[in-house]
């Protein structure tokens, strides 16, 4: 089964550390968690403490608040994503990974759906297991439709590739033009 640190440090690749962007409807960022939409987020009292005009100075934390902080960040990923899209039970981490990187980016339900559709494509018409209800719920169905690609590791990296064509293209109609190059990173085909 796929772990969940595994996912978490890829993830934290692109999301990077503390970030303001006036373009980034998110306002103020850190490790990818977005004040505007997460406002009670635990971990902004530590960053608040160590605010210097605004922007935090990360030098004068403690260690002690530093594993602190890294540890609300682990949390808030764990709680908003890993657990909303199964991760436990995602027996591919290769899967896991791309599911939980796009769930950070996209929001879980439409990660979930870039995987349903992926699943619904290449089963076949329906020979290998039964079309998915695309509805962006890790459930049972999608679960078990996973189960089929088991042992199968040309088919796993063929089930990432549509995965991921479906994400470029959620990015290419859906994103703003500034933030493509960023977001390009994210699909690997």
């Amino acid at each position: 089964m796929a772990e969940f640190k595994i996912s978490y440090d890829k993830a934290m690749v692109n999301e990077g550390s503390w970030n303001i962007d006036r373009n980034d409807l998110g306002g103020e960022t850190m490790n990818g968690i977005a004040r505007n939409f997460f406002p009670d987020w635990n971990g902004w009292q530590y960053i608040d403490v160590v605010k210097k005009d605004g922007v935090p100075d990360f030098s004068v934390m403690s260690a002690e608040k530093k594993l602190a902080l890294e540890i609300e960040v682990q949390n808030f990923y764990r709680n908003e994503f890993w657990k909303r899209i199964q991760g436990d039970r995602i027996p591919y981490q290769d899967v896991a990974d791309e599911l939980f990187d796009s769930a950070v980016n996209t929001g879980v339900g439409t990660a979930v759906e870039f995987l349903q559709n992926a699943l619904n494509v290449l089963n076949r018409n329906g020979k290998l297991y039964a079309d998915i209800d695309v509805d962006g719920r890790m459930g049972g169905n999608t679960l078990n439709a996973l189960k089929y690609y088991e042992n199968r590791a040309g088919e796993q990296k063929e089930l990432l590739k549509f995965m991921n064509i479906f994400q470029g293209y959620y990015y290419a109609t859906e994103s703003k033009e500034t933030f493509m190059r960023g977001l390009s990173k994210r699909v690997s085909i």
